[in-house]
C-alpha cells in the first residue's frame, strides 16, 4: 500500500511539473498573439481579391516562389516588430498557443484584439493548427 501511494504521489508529481513547464509565459502570449493577429490579417489582405489565374488554374512555379518570398519577407518584417524571427515563431507558436487558457486569459483583457483574433479566418492559413487562426 505504501509503495502504490508512492508511485500514485511520484506520477502526479511529474503530471503537475509537466503542466506548469507548458505554460507560456505571459509576454510570450502577449507577443505571439499580437504577432498571430497581425499576420492574419496580412494575409487575409495579401490574397483578398487575388489575382485571377484563369478557371481555377493555379500559378506557374516560378510565381508560386515569387510569392512565397514576399510573404516571407513581409513575416519576417512584421515578427521583428516583435522581437521574433521567423523560425522562431514557427518553432514556439505551437507551444504557446497550446496554452489556450492564458491565450484566452489574454484576449479576455483585450477585447478589441479579441474581435480582430475571432474574425481571423479559420484553417486557411494554418495548416491544421489547433486554434485554426493564422499561422
Amino acid at each position: 500500500m505504501n509503495s502504490a501511494r508512492m508511485i500514485i504521489g511520484m506520477s502526479l508529481g511529474v503530471i503537475l511539473f509537466v503542466g506548469v513547464a507548458r505554460a507560456a509565459e505571459p509576454a510570450d502570449v502577449e507577443k505571439f498573439v499580437n504577432a498571430r493577429i497581425e499576420i492574419g490579417e496580412m494575409m487575409t489582405n495579401y490574397f483578398k481579391g487575388g489575382e485571377s489565374y484563369g478557371a481555377g488554374q493555379r500559378p506557374s512555379p516560378e510565381k508560386m516562389k515569387e510569392m512565397g518570398d514576399d510573404i516571407n519577407q513581409k513575416l519576417t518584417a512584421l515578427l521583428s516588430k516583435h522581437g521574433l524571427t521567423l523560425e522562431d515563431y514557427r518553432a514556439r507558436s505551437k507551444d504557446v498557443f497550446a496554452d489556450e487558457a492564458a491565450v484566452k486569459g489574454y484576449l479576455a483583457e483585450h477585447p478589441d484584439l479579441k474581435t480582430r483574433y475571432e474574425a481571423l479566418p479559420l484553417s486557411r492559413m494554418s495548416g491544421g493548427g489547433s486554434t485554426g487562426r493564422g499561422y
